[in-house]
């Protein structure tokens, strides 16, 4: 067996065990060392490579461990029997690495930016270093629902702000709302086809889409979405933003809402997604309740989210679940994890009940609130220019008659003002003419003053 064994070439950094290691496993995946064949003793080894016992006994010892030699007492080591390695992939040449474009305008209007500035970053710093160094239990593994302290802590402000009427059993925390609207889906394999309002939230149509779901558009007037239309689409489920329509801004009042709560009691098996996601900003009235709120059949599954409130980079959001599908979700989830790490949890929690987050609150309504009036009054000099949906979150619409949607997104681009089309959100109804869509929280107050006389600009 000696004089066929190939002999390594040793060279480069790596140790000589390693090396010797990866020779012999590399001979013995290519059949160059046969099944059942007898390797060098250790002693014969470290003559014929010329290394010490211990490299030799280190290599053996891994080539064993990992299955591609056999210790045979009273006899060595022989080659295990491998399969031969099946056939290479053809080639493929990596992309090459491309560089993050520059911004594509100097303003961007959009709906989804928040202002950084506004970061408690010193309350945040010392509520996770005490959320670290006090709570050396939080490395364990924690409930597939979320903490009981942080759900306790969010049942008890949602009951205080929002109107809504949970215990903390009922709440489940997630990493972001478009992972919870994934959980929500496969709690619901029944619900083939989902009700969306039209225009609407676009990730609610890809989530759809997604998870192989017929979408329904369903159109919203002043009031929110269309009770009648939705009784007619033969939808069990509905998704909808009640106390601010997303893109539209209208708050859905309790007549329409009671019509709602109707048609989802009225027949079993029908569900409302309830989407709060920027309830917490309103300008010239109080927040309004939320639905879920009203709603006795337990049919509604509420939604909310620190993404707007806080910042996007905090991925945490949570739903509140009927007792009908929370028994659903406790036996098809409980298995997992949460997905929210639990010493952001902690933070999170610390943040609610030192009242950190009311304070926070405060501070940023009242800075988008000024914001919000700055960018209206400046776009309201423009000659015919509408306004509307500014009562409340941080995107409104302008409507400008005399350009069409086009010109007025084509001629903000011109002077590198991003603006969205009002029909980017829509599917099967026409969107209002000549209307566009801005968000004004991730701008600051110069920016946004340079971005209304830009505007004025391209669209007088």
């Amino acid at each position: 067996m000696d004089g066929s064994f190939p002999l390594p070439l040793f060279g480069g950094d790596a140790p000589l065990y390693h090396q010797l290691y990866r020779h012999i496993a590399a001979a013995i995946q290519s059949g160059a060392l046969a099944p059942g064949s007898k390797l060098p003793s250790k002693r014969r080894l470290c003559a014929l490579a010329g290394v010490s016992m211990s490299t030799v006994e280190t290599a053996y010892s891994l080539l064993a461990a990992e299955g591609y030699v056999l210790a045979k007492p009273r006899s060595g080591y022989v080659c295990a029997d491998l399969l031969p390695p099946a056939p290479a992939a053809p080639s493929q040449r990596l992309p090459e690495t491309v560089p993050a474009p520059p911004p594509r305008w100097a303003y961007d209007c959009s709906t989804s930016g928040v202002d950084t500035s506004a970061f408690p970053f010193s309350s945040w710093a010392r509520i996770t270093k005490e959320a670290v160094y006090e709570n050396p239990g939080l490395l364990q593994r924690g409930h597939p629902q979320g903490d009981l302290s942080l759900r306790t802590a969010l049942a008890e402000l949602l009951a205080q702000y929002r109107g809504v009427r949970c215990a903390p059993e009922q709440v489940v925390v997630g990493a972001g709302a478009d992972y919870l609207i994934t959980l929500l889906l496969q709690l619901l394999p029944e619900q083939r086809s989902i009700a969306l309002e039209d225009p609407g939230y676009p990730a609610a149509y890809t989530a759809a889409a997604l998870h192989g779901r017929e979408a329904v558009p369903i159109p919203v007037d002043g009031e929110g979405m269309d009770p009648e239309a939705l009784a007619a689409s033969g939808a069990g489920l509905a998704y909808l933003t009640p106390s601010h329509q997303f893109p539209l801004g209208v708050t859905m009042p309790a007549g329409r809402r009671s019509r709602l709560l109707h048609w989802a009691a009225s027949a079993p098996g029908r569900w409302l997604i309830e989407d709060d996601y920027d309830s917490e900003f309103r300008y010239s009235s109080r927040p309004i309740p939320a639905l879920q709120g009203l709603d006795r059949a337990g049919r509604v599954v509420y939604m909310g989210t620190f993404s707007r409130s806080i910042a996007p980079a905090i991925r945490v959001a949570y739903m509140i679940l009927p007792p009908e599908l929370l028994e659903r979700f406790r036996r098809t989830f409980s298995h997992g994890a949460c997905t929210v790490s639990r010493f952001e949890q902690e933070s999170l929690r610390r943040f609610l009940v030192q009242g950190l987050y009311g304070r926070h609150l405060r501070r940023t309504g009242n800075l988008y609130r000024k914001k919000c009036a700055l960018f209206t009054g400046a776009l309201s000099a423009i000659p015919c220019a509408a306004i509307s949906g500014a009562d409340a979150g941080l995107h409104f619409m302008v409507t400008i008659p005399r350009l069409s949607e086009a010109e007025l997104v084509e001629r903000a681009a011109a002077k590198s003002v991003g603006v969205q089309p009002l029909s980017r959100y829509c599917h099967r109804v026409k969107p209002k003419p000549s209307t566009v869509v801005l968000g004004f929280a991730g701008l600051t107050e110069d920016e946004l003053a340079q971005a209304a006389a830009l505007l004025k600009e391209a669209w007088t």
